[in-house]
């Protein structure tokens, strides 16, 4: 039986309409009056929009945030994470500088970016907090997860580029349908370990867990977890490691891989 429901947001809970349709909210009622957990896993910090989520979902409950850089218990505010080293935040910042290159660096409660320009502007709306730019070497806050906003044509190239102790993986955003969003984390640092410690707070295996997610950065927890659901908007990886398809995010894809969770 599943016992923890782990949800992606961009593409997943959150469609082109950048909100949260209501008959989802109305599925999710459903879910948690079964007592199944649910949980926000999530590429998005632990403030702004998905916090506001989180709340919705399970205001007691734990919850993935920054592709597992944030592991998040929302009562008292407990947190998992590992920051990246300085040398390495200072390397990514000069070579942010040097390409013109937009760059975000978050800590567990905060974000900083430097750079102004209509992908930065618009990526604050979409996570709802000010835009406020700010110089990158003076955000004094433990790094523990960066971001680089590129074009599609980018991406290539900027994952092919030396990030030593670091990990790169891709997300995409319906909200943000001309960004690439590249998100940086100390190797070791996923989606996959992050669902793991959640899981072993609630005494649950990971077969009692169900995934649902439509991108690369959802991979890590659909190999581990009992059920893989990818939405029909997903990016091909996703959808070679999932075990269940649903429909669009736009469709209704999300109630119906959580109507199928009651059934397992």
């Amino acid at each position: 039986m599943i016992g923890l429901i782990c949800i992606d947001v961009d593409g997943t809970l959150v469609g082109s309409s950048g909100d949260v349709a209501e008959e989802t909210w109305i599925a999710t009622e459903r879910i948690r009056a079964r007592g199944i957990r649910l949980a926000i896993c999530s590429g998005r910090p632990a403030f702004g929009k998905a916090r506001g989520y989180a709340e919705r979902l399970d205001p007691q409950g734990w919850h993935v945030f920054q592709n597992g850089a944030s592991v998040l218990h929302l009562p008292d505010g407990t947190t998992r994470s590992r920051a990246i080293v300085p040398p390495s935040v200072r390397a990514l910042v000069e070579r942010s500088r040097a390409a013109v290159r937009p760059l975000e660096l978050y800590s567990d409660t905060e974000q900083a970016v430097e750079m102004d320009v209509p992908r930065t502007r618009r990526h604050a709306g979409l996570l709802g907090i000010p835009f406020a730019p700010r110089d990158l070497l003076s955000f004094d806050e433990p790094v523990v997860r960066a971001q680089w906003l590129v074009s599609h044509d980018d991406v290539a190239a900027v994952m092919a580029e030396p990030h030593g102790g670091l990990i790169l993986s891709h997300s995409l955003s319906p909200v943000m349908p001309d960004t690439s969003f590249l998100n940086i984390t100390p190797v070791g640092v996923d989606k996959g370990e992050a669902v793991r410690a959640v899981a072993h707070e609630y005494g649950l295996s990971l077969d009692q867990v169900m995934m649902v997610g439509d991108g690369a950065n959802d991979v890590p927890v659909m190999q581990i977890v009992g059920a893989a659901v990818a939405m029909g908007n997903a990016e091909r990886a996703a959808k070679e490691a999932a075990r269940y398809h649903v429909g669009d995010v736009d469709r209704g894809g999300l109630v119906e891989a959580l109507e199928l969770a009651l059934t397992l």
